[in-house]
């Protein structure tokens, strides 16, 4: 409404100022600016008015509207209180009447059950009461047949007693008997020797011998006898023990050597190296010999570079520092940078993949052959024998082989399978560091075994497998015979010329130490001994003891591989000339 009249004015004003003068409008428009600030003014003040207005109003109507909700929640509030006291009466009734009535129920069973659990009661005393009375006659009835049992026990006894009584007095009767007999013997004894003493002297005085003369002469023909007698028999054992012992033996060994064939080997001591040209020599020794000097100090073996066209040769006695030289410069001459650092650097690279190798190898062994519970260290040796070689024969291929052959014949006569092959595969691993501890490698191998806590017939086996310890079980005759059989095989060792003539010395030595040798002859590359006896001197039977002898102490004073033929040869020739 407000805005309506103001509205009005500022028309009015217009059309009152239409054609007066410049100052008058000037006047008349201050006056409409005044009444339009004045009109806005009251238009804000209005608009304040009014919305102060509604708030009260809004107020005064909220604060009534909660006066009367607050009334109606108080109404109802004393109603529901009303409601809930008479409901709480209503059940509180009801639950005491049905408490009553449960009590009364309740009582009711408790008497049901009390009659009831007397009545079990009454039939559980009598039930008690017959298996006692059952149990009572039983008990009864034993005690009567034990009683009756042990009258007639008494009736045995009074039995053997008469009968003892009995047998003591035919006892006593017949030692009556025996010391008169004893007597009449002893007499009898007495004049038997006496007439063997009048016998006697009768022989001594009708032969012309005393008497120690005809017991030196009987013992000298009992003697001959004796050894006819021990050489039959040991001809009779021997085959005899020879056509069971080869049945059997070649059954057992061909069964075992089937299920394993090992290669032949034929490495050395020493590397040979090929290289691509003579100038490649020059490279390796380097400005005044500093590269093959750094190799040498590096890897430890020795760099031998002589007139062997393009070639160079590794030596050094540690199989696995050889083995480190050889890669190396292989390695060298593939990449044909050779300088101290360059070296160096292969060298480091060389040992971390030589080490993996060897671990690699003892892990891979020890899976193969099922062998559990092996130390770290013992796993690690192991795998250092996959360069260590004997006679040409690869230690670690022989270790694998006497494993494996061990385990069958011990499968065969029932020993221990799993610990056999445990003894083959350890047997030696003294000669993963012989050549850093001094002494034997069977004793060092043992000594090792026995710092590892290993089992003490393994510890024996290996220790006593060159007869450098006293034999303990089988496990230690079982690992000499198939040590025996891997490293003699065919193909398996490369014997020098120089073992190889001593040998032969040695069996001929041995041959013609006995009296009666014409000749001794070591053949078929010492693996026969061939003794030729002169027949006057030696007999038949003396010659089957002699080659007996020849065998033992060919086994107990020669170390070899396989086995020997020991041939003793009596002949007896006959010659006559018709004319």
């Amino acid at each position: 409404m407000l805005s309506k009249y103001l509205f009005d004015a500022l028309c009015l004003a217009d059309s009152v100022t239409t054609g007066l003068s410049a100052t008058t409008q000037q006047s008349v428009n201050r006056l409409q600016q005044w009444l339009i600030m004045g009109g806005v003014f009251a238009l804000l003040f209005l608009v304040i008015f009014q919305t102060v207005s509604e708030s009260r109003r809004h107020r005064r109507q909220t604060e009534e509207e909660q006066k009367k909700a607050e009334n109606e929640a108080d109404r109802i509030r004393s109603n529901a209180t009303q409601q809930a006291q008479t409901e709480a009466d209503r059940i509180l009734a009801n639950a005491r009447e049905k408490a009553e009535l449960a009590k009364t129920h309740a009582a009711q069973e408790i008497e049901v059950m009390m009659k009831d659990a007397q009545v079990r009661a009454k039939e559980a005393v009598l039930a008690a009461k017959d298996a006692f009375e059952a149990s009572l006659a039983e008990r009864r009835q034993e005690l009567a047949r034990s009683e009756a049992r042990l009258a007639q026990k008494e009736d045995n006894v009074d039995n053997k007693l008469t009968q003892l009584q009995e047998r003591l007095s035919d006892l006593d009767r017949r030692e009556a008997e025996s010391r008169q007999k004893t007597e009449q013997l002893a007499r009898r004894e007495q004049e038997l020797q006496q007439l063997a003493n009048r016998q006697m002297e009768e022989l001594q005085r009708i032969a012309g011998l005393t008497l120690d003369e005809a017991k030196k002469q009987l013992l000298t023909q009992l003697e001959g006898t004796l050894q006819t007698e021990r050489a039959q028999l040991i001809r009779r054992y021997q085959e005899d023990n020879r056509q069971t012992l080869a049945t059997e033996g070649q059954k057992i060994m061909v069964e075992a050597m089937q299920r394993y064939a090992g290669d032949c080997t034929y490495e050395r001591t020493t590397s040979l190296v090929p290289l691509p040209n003579d100038e490649m020599k020059g490279r390796i020794i380097g400005r005044e010999g500093r590269n093959i000097r750094t190799i040498e100090s590096a890897t430890g073996a020795s760099v031998l570079i002589d007139d062997t066209p393009q070639a160079v040769v590794i030596s050094c006695f540690d199989p696995v520092r050889r083995e480190i030289a050889r890669q190396t410069m292989e390695k060298l001459v593939q990449d044909g940078r050779i300088h101290p650092a360059r070296v160096e650097e292969i060298v480091n690279k060389t040992k971390k993949e030589i080490e993996a190798s060897i671990q690699k190898a003892g892990n891979e062994t020890v899976e193969h052959l099922g062998i559990t519970n092996l130390k770290p260290n013992l796993v690690g040796l192991l795998g250092r024998l996959k360069y260590r070689f004997s006679f040409g024969q690869n230690v670690l291929d022989h270790s694998i082989e006497v494993a494996t052959i061990m385990g069958s014949i011990a499968a065969n006569i029932g020993l221990d399978e799993q610990l056999a092959r445990r003894t083959g595969l350890l047997h030696d691993i003294g000669k993963a560091v012989d050549h850093e501890i001094e002494g034997s490698h069977a004793l060092i191998g043992a000594d090792l075994l026995r710092r590892a806590g290993e089992n003490a017939t393994v510890v024996n086996a290996v220790a006593a497998h060159h007869e450098e310890a006293e034999k303990t079980s089988l496990y230690a005759e079982l690992v000499q015979i198939c040590d025996t059989i891997s490293a003699g095989r065919p193909g398996a060792r490369a014997e020098t010329t120089e073992l190889y003539l001593k040998r032969l010395e040695d069996l001929e030595k041995i041959g013609n130490s006995y009296a009666g040798v014409e000749s001794c002859f070591a053949i078929q590359a010492g693996r026969e001994l061939r003794v030729l006896v002169r027949p006057e001197k030696i007999s038949e039977t003396q010659a089957t003891i002699m080659a007996h002898d020849l065998a033992e102490r060919i086994e107990r004073e020669m170390r070899y591989p396989g086995q020997i033929r020991v041939s003793v040869i009596r002949e007896t020739r006959s010659v006559e000339y018709a004319k």
